[in-house]
């Protein structure tokens, strides 16, 4: 073979295998390339999928979207707070909580509970009138376990659809053994649902919505820090809230021991705080009150971190902030004596 010849097979073999290993590195390329895009179309899917996903209804009074059915009736049940009934039972699945003086210094709860239900809810304990007005603001069953001589005869006057202890101990409220009377009265889900038949109440009911922000509201709420609020009921019954930047949520808390489920140890919390002032008046020897839940007056609306001072309002029985509007999802409404500037702390 001349010299020429051999050079020029010589040039022509570089020549392939440049143009082999630039085609390999190309198609190793397009593989990765491939890949890449494949998991980035994955990950633009599943944004996408997240961002549209649609529900066919909102649960009223959590703004929650749900593809369930949301025509149950609410059922609000007076729940037991003395230091003898914590931790309660059921308060974690409550749409709303109304807390508010029942006799001396301590609180009683109005649990309400709509877009779920717990198996157990207790202590059951005693009914007051202004529990029972706040009740009808939702239509709903409510539960007892007693009553102050103004509540019983709003109840058996058929003011609302009710089941008291009182008429059925024993049967559809039972007694545990772990505690005593009076903190140990306790009712189940499926007791509630028979007692309903039993008094041939409704189970269903349509329910009007609450206000709620959008999402991108949500975010832009502006106001006062509030990472640690503390709600000061006198004589050392201090209720606190607590924020987790995580969570988006308060978590509760009962002289600074944290508010959990008896059953499943959850943590209560709630995505709002409204503390509402409102005119308190003893009227007996047992330190029960006539409260004035009708007149509006001055709130702390405080949510996702911040808190704003607004006006609050008697909404056809639904204590609600003036003009404002809730986050969706869970709510705690602290009701308190007249100085609120000097019973409520935050930072």
């Amino acid at each position: 073979m001349s010299p020429m010849k051999k050079w020029y097979v010589i040039l022509m073999s570089m020549i392939l295998v440049f143009t082999l290993s630039a085609c390999k590195d190309a198609k190793d390329k397009v593989l990765e390339d491939g890949k890449v895009d494949k998991a980035e179309a994955s990950d633009s899917k599943k944004k996408d999928k997240k961002k549209e996903e649609t529900f066919s209804s909102v649960f009223p009074l959590t703004g929650i979207g749900t593809n369930d059915e949301i025509d149950q009736r609410a059922v609000a049940v007076m729940v037991n707070n003395h230091w003898k009934a914590r931790p309660q039972s059921g308060l974690h699945k409550a749409d709303i909580v109304y807390e508010v003086l029942a006799e001396g210094e301590l609180t009683r709860f109005l649990a309400i509970f709509q877009s779920e239900m717990p198996e157990t809810v207790g202590p059951v304990r005693s009914a007051r009138d202004y529990y029972i007005e706040l009740s009808r603001g939702y239509n709903a069953l409510y539960v007892a376990h007693g009553y102050s001589p103004e509540a019983k005869e709003m109840l058996y006057s058929g003011t609302v659809d009710h089941l008291n202890g009182m008429d059925y101990d024993g049967s559809l409220f039972n007694r545990a053994d772990f505690r005593k009377a009076p903190h140990n009265s306790y009712i189940t889900s499926e007791n509630i649902l028979r007692g309903m038949d039993k008094v041939g109440a409704d189970q269903t009911d349509d329910l009007d919505m609450l206000r709620f922000l959008t999402k991108t509201s949500s975010v832009n709420i502006e106001g006062e820090p509030a990472k640690d609020v503390t709600v000061d009921y006198g004589r050392g019954e201090t209720v606190g809230f607590t924020y987790s930047e995580k969570k988006k949520t308060y978590a509760r808390s009962s002289n600074n021991e944290p508010t959990i489920d008896r059953e499943t140890e959850t943590p209560i919390s709630v995505s709002n705080v409204f503390i509402v002032e409102a005119a308190h008046r003893v009227i007996d020897d047992a330190g029960r009150r006539q409260i004035n839940l009708t007149s509006g007056g001055d709130a702390i609306l405080i949510q996702n971190g911040v808190a704003q001072n607004i006006s609050w309002r008697n909404e056809n029985g639904r204590i609600v902030p003036d003009g404002g509007a809730f986050i969706p999802g869970k709510t705690w409404i602290n009701i308190v004596p007249s100085g609120m500037e000097n019973s409520v702390k935050m930072q």
